[in-house]
């Protein structure tokens, strides 16, 4: 029986073109992705709430994806992933240098619930080179991030970093 749906899990701080280029090709290989916002509080305070990060995925999407879930995700993912039934990850590789980390993750997931998989996803060439932190460095900046995010994210952006000059 094959894996109906999976689990998108990261930050989103904010979600980029390159997160929404896997979540894209995700829908083509699973009937149902549930893009799990984390909280996660050993990174540095984020810039935007676990809740408004989901509300700019959902927004960043453009309602068009109907087999997409937002949830926001406390706590340990291998739990939060047995308690939904969920047996497959997805993650994204940038490049060699996510792999190490990305594949320690992966193990220790799966020794806390043997029935979970990581599956990575390489992003499109155009995309291999984006962050989060990058886009917020050029929008603190004043540069134009409106390529690397959604419509959405980038007036959010610009709000943020406008009223903070």
């Amino acid at each position: 029986m094959g894996v109906k749906r999976a689990l998108y899990p990261g930050s989103f701080d904010p979600i980029t073109n390159g997160h929404l280029d896997v979540i894209y090709r995700a829908t083509e290989l699973f009937e149902e992705i549930i893009v799990a916002v984390a909280v996660n509080d050993s990174k540095s305070r984020p810039l935007f709430s676990a809740q408004e990060r989901a509300d700019l995925v959902y927004q960043s999407l453009h309602k068009s994806i109907p087999p997409v879930r937002i949830l926001i995700l406390e706590g340990l993912l291998a739990e939060f992933a047995r308690e939904n039934q969920i047996q497959v990850v997805i993650r994204g590789l940038r490049a060699v240098s996510d792999f190490e980390f990305e594949f320690q993750m992966a193990l220790m997931n799966r020794y806390l619930y043997p029935k979970l998989e990581t599956i990575f996803l390489t992003p499109q060439e155009e995309y291999a080179y984006l962050s989060s932190q990058l886009v917020k460095e050029v929008a603190l900046l004043g540069g134009d991030v409106s390529r690397f995010v959604s419509s959405a994210v980038a007036t959010r952006l610009k709000e943020i970093y406008t009223q903070s000059r």
